[in-house]
């Protein structure tokens, strides 16, 4: 199992969206807050449909929480500014992908965080500044979860 990782995210469809992408791949959501939306916002649980029952999502108070409930085996923190890209990983299961509030990204200690394995990116055209949260996930996600096999499918 993929743990997909939302920092700090800020605008409830990009969650929505991520918990449809759970629900369709497997992965557990983890959400760490402060959110800049709550759990039952009407933003988030349309965004979300009818997946919110079948997708295994969790929120932890701060990041430390999240590695402890998580163990993830490894982690990749996603940042514009990395030189290595997402597809020169090899995934295992139990990696975590950690993603950054939208606008401005992963912070600084979240990059440097020790049980950071490496930073990467996901390559775009010169001049772009990020894709939306959601697309980023889902194109990570679903690169690993081919990677291991598409288990489950």
């Amino acid at each position: 199992m993929i743990h997909l990782v939302f920092v700090e995210p800020r605008i409830p469809p990009n969650t929505g969206n991520a918990i449809r992408l759970v629900a369709a791949t497997g992965a557990h959501l983890h959400l760490v807050e402060p959110l800049g939306f709550t759990m039952t916002d009407a933003q988030l649980r349309r965004a979300g449909l009818d997946y919110h029952d079948l997708a295994t999502v969790t929120v932890h108070p701060d990041l430390d929480a999240m590695w402890r409930a998580a163990a993830p085996s490894r982690a990749y923190a996603f940042t514009a500014s990395a030189s290595t890209s997402y597809a020169d990983i090899a995934y295992g299961d139990g990696d975590a992908l950690l993603f950054g509030p939208e606008p401005t990204g992963l912070a600084p200690a979240v990059l440097h965080d020790p049980h950071v394995t490496d930073r990467v990116r996901i390559p775009m055209l010169p001049g772009r500044r990020s894709l939306n949260l959601s697309n980023a996930a889902a194109i990570a996600a679903y690169e690993a979860w081919r990677q291991l096999g598409f288990p489950g499918a």
